[in-house]
């Protein structure tokens, strides 16, 4: 009796783990299309023969390479080609920049101990909880003072300044990771006679390369994407970034000729950062491979 009994909840209890399972497959196939379908259709619309901006069909029915071809040699009205060039400039220069920044202030942070440390800390997280669009407009007179907003290299250089002069500040997370690491590994390269800029590179930083992953991604993505404090300072077609571009393909003087090509601009612009991804996951798995703390 008790064994007929034991297999009823053995059975009843395996057809709910059962249920759940089929519910929970079922629930994620359908957030998976959810997703993928705009990917999907502004991947067709870039190939889209007719470029207007409305038509009877969801997906194209005609289909075009033509559209990636004028967006990079029709000059005429938007230059996309020049803009996509300065955007990746601009980002790859911040990238290494912040990084840099963040991987030193983060170091100092962690390993070593001074006066004003903790009243420094305390400082940056209450400036990080402030959005950075209150300082838009006071930026923006400040370049202009310096004359960083007129020609095309001083709008690059303004904007790679802006971007990286406050990535420091975001230490908080890479000085957690550091946290982690056991000191014994500092003063045991200390005592083989290490300075404290060999410990840096040659002992945190290899450890700390998940980290630098993760920095490296973000702070390539924030120059790249950004569209607010580049339309402040980019006051003329000539300074566009990538992101700007896009956003007057979509004005109503440009939609009906550039709806398509728009589509094939987004593509274009996902290609670096799926080219960084990869990279930096190759190397994210070899650093998790070799990296040992404890």
């Amino acid at each position: 009796m008790s064994e007929t009994i034991s297999g009823e909840v053995h059975g009843s209890l395996k057809a709910r783990r059962i249920t759940g399972d089929v519910i929970a497959y079922i629930f994620l196939i359908v957030m998976s299309i959810i997703w993928l379908v705009p990917v999907v259709w502004v991947l067709a619309e870039s190939f889209n023969k007719n470029t207007a901006a409305f038509t009877t069909t969801f997906f194209p029915t005609e289909y075009t390479f033509n559209n990636y071809v004028l967006l990079f040699t029709d000059t005429n009205v938007l230059n996309f080609g020049a803009m996509f060039l300065r955007t990746l400039i601009i980002a790859i220069v911040v990238c290494v920049i912040s990084v840099f920044f963040v991987l030193s202030v983060a170091y100092c942070m962690s390993r070593l101990r001074f006066k004003m440390r903790r009243p420094f800390m305390n400082f940056a997280l209450i400036l990080g909880m402030f959005p950075g669009i209150m300082a838009v407009v006071a930026i923006y007179f400040i370049l202009k003072a310096m004359g960083l907003t007129e020609s095309s290299l001083g709008t690059m250089i303004g904007l790679i300044v802006v971007y990286s002069a406050g990535s420091g500040a975001g230490f908080y997370v890479m000085k957690g990771f550091m946290d982690t690491i056991p000191f014994s590994l500092d003063e045991a390269a200390t005592l083989d006679g290490c300075t404290k800029w060999q410990v840096f590179t040659k002992v945190i930083l290899p450890v700390t390369k998940p980290m630098v992953v993760y920095q490296a991604i973000t702070a390539f993505l924030g120059p790249w994407l950004d569209f607010i404090l580049a339309r402040a300072i980019c006051r003329t077609q000539e300074n566009y970034t990538v992101a700007l571009g896009l956003w007057q393909m979509l004005q109503k003087e440009y939609i009906s000729r550039f709806y398509a090509r728009f589509a094939a601009g987004a593509i274009c612009v996902s290609i670096p950062i799926a080219i960084l991804v990869i990279i930096t996951q190759r190397l994210y798995q070899s650093s998790m491979g070799g990296a040992v703390k404890g």
